[in-house]
């Protein structure tokens, strides 16, 4: 029996083109391998995961943040959002605060406990990742160039 995997690596590409569907299939399955050993690390090291670390370093960076703001920020729905954030707000790292122009509206902030949280699991994160890329065996410079082209390819899409 073949895999999807040895199904796209018989397929002839040609010289010159790009196989979108296999570039699909590799990056999507590297986000999730990715993202499962690093939020595993993160929660083993840290106490919190990948998903909890992401909303604060949101909440963190944006002025007078929204959900929506969150959502903008992750890539997710407004519903993803808004449950996220009252995951942080029930166990404290996250308060709503009345908007002052909007009343349907409310500000997010960090807590003193979610300040905590972000200051320690950001450099956690810097370390994992680091170990992670060099397990790898892929060269820095791969990995640079690599995320320069992600980046690119992030804003393009953004327009889309």
């Amino acid at each position: 029996m073949h895999s999807m995997e040895d199904k796209a690596d018989s397929r002839e590409s040609i010289p010159g083109e790009v196989d979108g569907a296999r570039l699909l299939d590799d990056l999507v399955r590297v986000e999730v391998r990715l993202y499962a050993v690093v939020d595993a690390r993160l929660r083993s090291a840290g106490g919190h995961g990948l998903g909890r670390l992401e909303v604060l370093r949101a909440v963190a960076r944006v002025p007078s943040c929204r959900v929506a703001d969150v959502a903008g920020q992750l890539g997710i729905t407004v519903g993803a959002a808004s449950k996220a954030v009252d995951r942080q707000v029930r166990d404290g790292l996250v308060e709503r605060l009345p908007h002052p122009e909007d009343g349907r509206s409310s500000i997010l902030e960090l807590t003193t406990s979610g300040r905590a949280a972000l200051d320690d699991l950001e450099p956690l994160l810097d370390r994992i990742t680091a170990e992670v890329f060099a397990a790898s065996g892929v060269e820095p410079a791969e990995l640079q160039r690599l995320g320069r082209t992600l980046r690119d390819l992030r804003s393009s899409l953004a327009a889309l």
